[in-house]
């Protein structure tokens, strides 16, 4: 088996494993995500044991990584940089976060229950792709113009 193929397992493994933790953990449910956004009516803390265990793995698995130069396949590793917090980054967080709660669809458990059938979910990923689309665009032109200046 070739180096591609063996990538790709590996990739639809880990993207199966992770579905199948957002379905367990409730993530998928968007009633149970709103119960945990309402802080001042209904909370359910559920939800924050699921996010806490995640920031846990991540941490340890990403002070891992920095002690690496190789992935585990062999690939080159490559992990992101902590830059400034600047105004793309603070107006993108918002839109997530305003979309995450009136939704109750992050883009991951989005997709898993979509492929579902949730016609829901299908709205919701069709209008996360259009907003995809209207940032690239928008990104693309404002470009344009600063490389014309």
């Amino acid at each position: 088996m070739n180096n591609t193929w063996t990538l790709r397992a590996v990739e639809f493994g880990v993207g199966l494993l992770f579905g199948w933790g957002l379905l367990i953990a409730g993530m998928t449910d968007p009633g149970k995500v709103l119960g945990f956004l309402d802080l001042a009516g209904a909370w359910d803390p559920s939800l924050a044991f699921v996010m806490g265990g995640a920031v846990a793995v991540g941490l340890l698995a990403f002070a891992a990584a920095r002690k690496r130069t190789l992935t585990f396949l062999g690939g080159a590793m490559h992990l992101p940089r902590a830059d400034d917090i600047d105004r793309p980054l603070l107006l993108g967080a918002l839109l997530f976060g305003a979309g995450w709660g009136l939704a109750g669809f992050c883009p991951g458990p989005a997709l898993v229950t979509m492929a579902a059938g949730e016609p829901k979910a299908l709205l919701f990923v069709a209008a996360m792709v259009a907003g995809m689309g209207v940032f690239e665009l928008t990104n693309r032109l404002l470009r344009r113009q600063q490389a014309a200046t």
